[in-house]
């Protein structure tokens, strides 16, 4: 007699404050049968995300602020553990425009950014930090929004000539970063209604 099927990943898992939860249809997108808790998912992404790294360091030339590309950087980062991943989210969450707008909203972060970049806005990396705000809070993703973001933003750097940013110790998942993820999540709260300044002090762009 064959032994009984794993139980299907529990819904809701518990996630950490500032985290997304998955709905149901997202959940039935994942790859892995294993994958039973949250911990579970965290360490299957973190490996997934190390392979996606290692894919946009071959890459000669990258221009992050094309759509394309970011859906690509997003689906590396993530397509062994989603079969949904680069797609942009179709539902609700509790953070991130409305579905419809995903791509509107997006075009206009670009567009936005290339000004910033053409008439020297801002410093490179406060230009990086309102660009990581500025995807996160539209949030394209189902899953995975927060350290896509943060990667697209060092790319950003990258392709401006400047360096990374020390984002989080091995940009591990928020729930294990202690204050540092406490401060991370306020920072963008109060970016999310105009005021960039402890974000800015966070990351040393003051």
């Amino acid at each position: 007699m064959s032994p009984p099927p794993d139980p299907p990943l529990p819904l809701p898992l518990s996630e950490p404050d500032g985290a997304t939860p998955l709905d149901p249809d997202e959940a039935e997108g994942l790859r892995l049968d294993s994958i039973r808790t949250r911990g579970d998912l965290d360490r299957v992404e973190q490996a997934n995300i190390v392979d996606g790294l290692a894919w946009l360091s071959r890459r000669r030339q990258t221009d992050v602020l094309d759509d394309q590309f970011l859906r690509r950087l997003h689906r590396e980062l993530f397509g062994q553990v989603w079969r949904w991943a680069g797609t942009y989210r179709q539902t609700e969450k509790n953070i991130g425009v409305e579905p419809r707008q995903i791509q509107v909203e997006l075009r206009k972060l670009l567009d936005d950014v290339r000004a910033w970049i053409e008439y020297h806005s801002y410093p490179p990396r406060e230009m990086a930090l309102r660009f990581h705000h500025r995807l996160v809070r539209i949030h394209l993703f189902a899953n995975g929004n927060g350290r896509h973001a943060r990667i697209a933003a060092d790319a950003l750097l990258q392709q401006l000539g400047e360096a990374r940013i020390d984002w989080l110790p091995g940009d591990q998942p928020l729930q294990q970063a202690g204050a540092l993820r406490t401060a991370y999540i306020e920072a963008l709260r109060s970016a999310d209604g105009g005021d960039y300044r402890a974000l800015l002090e966070l990351y040393g762009a003051t």
